[in-house]
């Protein structure tokens, strides 16, 4: 047995049987390895951008990691921006990279360049075998640091001639890390503020917006009164009909000092306190109001969940909250404008329960955001990071991770072109994803914060910069290039029949929305 083959079992025997690969000629034993290795799920993508991606949507989804194989530095390099996307959603990924053999780095081939380097800024944990005979244990090692608090990137990086030399066999699993519980200091200093006459809010992120860590929250908000918010992009957030409904704070770092407006005491919870996006002229970072009082109920070695149980104990919070969101949806009329709310409506009266939403349609997001909060249970992956590109990587991954529930992915056009190889990947896996893209030729948001920045108006050359026409992308034909069954809607009516059709067939499709 080789080092290559060594990694593969001991990675299967730790629990992560999912790969999505992009290899080149030093991994070839890691691909060569995977033929020995039955439960090794290998996924082929056409950029290191939608496999990095997928294999976050993937960890959101499992709550385990799955592997990504990786080409060399600049392999590495083309994925670095959903890996630093994966990094700010607190994903666990055993990042698998290869380098040229240990030897031959002295001859500083093309290809040669700093692994560890390009890694350092998107990995938690990074580790550069040295020889076969402990890559095994390397990978086990890998399993186990990508575990670490709610989860991060391991990188273990895989010199060439280590892959091919003998090896002793597969390591055993290591015990994977838990999150800490709350320190109960913590927990009496947040129910203090939550028992003040004060207006108080709740920030919630991290495993506080799904399962148990929901229901604790919504017992809290009952029993004092706080409101529920959460940051505007968060990595998995069940919502809908029957669940504790949570708002997110808005994009804009004025709307953010809106929605705090008058509050006196928040109490934070797997998440930070809000900054703007971006630094604007004459406008403020930080968002809070400067004489609020800000608790934390946990940090982020601990669990968001386990703080918020606490906290509902502390605060003598009856067992069950019941103030859910009510079954709301209604279809718009076929001769109403085509736009994100009808749109949204749409989508809203139509999603199956159990969905998972990728949401990365940022200014035609906003319609099926609001429709949806009332649509059948479903769960929204946001864009982290702000590196867009994100979207329909995320949802590939989650189809993956999650193989018996629907999964829709919200894009808009111009950022889809990053990644539109993941509709491949979609195609080939016969993954169960339906894409929306919002066709609106632009990088609409960019339009914004021209004005944002104050440059005044933009000129031919700047629009030409923010504009996606001359020529017009063709999303049907890019989708069927790819493999994947598309249409196009210029209406109600034909969107609402497409994505009813959708809804009831498996496998991916993509439905063009001209807005």
């Amino acid at each position: 047995m080789n080092g290559a083959e060594s990694l593969v079992r001991t990675l299967v025997s730790s629990g992560v049987n999912t790969c999505f690969s992009n290899p080149g000629t030093s991994e070839m034993h890691f691909v060569a390895a995977t033929d020995q290795v039955d439960d090794m799920r290998t996924i082929l993508c056409l950029f290191e951008g939608v496999a990095t991606g997928a294999a976050d949507g993937y960890g959101r989804m499992k709550g385990s990691p799955a592997a990504t194989l990786l080409h060399l530095g600049p392999g590495l390099a083309n994925g670095l921006a959903n890996l630093h996307n994966a990094r700010r959603a607190s994903t666990p990924i055993v990042n698998v990279v290869g380098d040229h053999a240990t030897y031959h780095k002295q001859f500083d081939a093309p290809l040669n360049s700093d692994v560890e380097g390009f890694a350092r800024p998107v990995s938690g944990w990074i580790h550069s075998s040295t020889s076969a005979a402990t890559v095994a244990s390397d990978a086990a090692r890998a399993v186990a640091a990508s575990m670490e608090g709610h989860g991060q990137i391991a990188t273990l990086i895989l010199p060439a001639d280590t892959a091919w030399d003998e090896a002793g066999g597969p390591a055993p699993p290591l015990e994977r890390p838990l999150l800490s519980a709350p320190d109960p200091d913590a927990i009496m200093r947040a129910a203090v503020a939550l028992s003040s006459k004060r207006s108080s809010i709740l920030l919630l992120g991290a495993d506080a917006l799904y399962g148990e860590g929901l229901r604790h929250a919504g017992r809290i908000a009952e029993a004092t009164g706080a409101r529920l918010f959460c940051p505007t992009s968060t990595p998995r957030r069940e919502r809908g009909h029957g669940r504790v409904q949570v708002q997110p704070l808005r994009y804009f770092g004025e709307q953010i000092e809106e929605d705090l407006a008058g509050v006196q005491s928040m109490v934070v919870a797997g998440a930070r306190p809000p900054v703007s996006f971006f630094a604007y002229p004459g406008k403020a970072s930080w968002l809070s109001p400067n004489d609020c009082e800000i608790t934390y109920a946990s940090q982020s070695h601990e669990s968001a969940a386990m703080a918020l149980g606490a906290l509902a104990d502390e605060l003598g919070a009856a067992a069950e909250p019941t103030a859910l969101a009510a079954h709301k949806t209604q279809l718009p009329a076929d001769h109403d404008a085509l736009n994100q709310f009808t749109v949204g409506a749409v989508i809203a009266h139509e999603l199956p329960e159990g969905t998972i939403v990728s949401d990365e349609a940022t200014t035609s997001g906003i319609g099926p955001a609001l429709s949806t909060q009332t649509a059948p249970p479903h769960e929204w992956l946001s864009l982290m990071g702000g590196s867009i590109g994100q979207g329909l990587p995320l949802a590939t991954g989650a189809a993956v991770a999650c193989p018996d529930r629907k999964t829709l992915c919200l894009h808009g056009d111009g950022g889809a072109m990053y990644t539109l190889q993941a509709l491949w990947t979609q195609a080939r896996e016969q993954l169960d994803v339906t894409t929306v893209i919002f066709s609106n030729r632009a990088y609409a948001i960019l339009a914004i914060e021209f004005g944002r920045v104050g440059v005044g108006a933009p000129g031919p050359n700047a629009l030409s910069q923010l504009d996606l026409h001359n020529p017009d992308l063709d999303w049907v034909k890019l989708a069927e290039g790819m493999g994947v069954s598309a249409s196009k809607s210029t209406t109600v009516k034909e969107f609402r029949e497409q994505f009813q059709s959708a809804m009831k067939t498996r496998g991916p499709h993509l439905i063009e929305v001209e807005i």
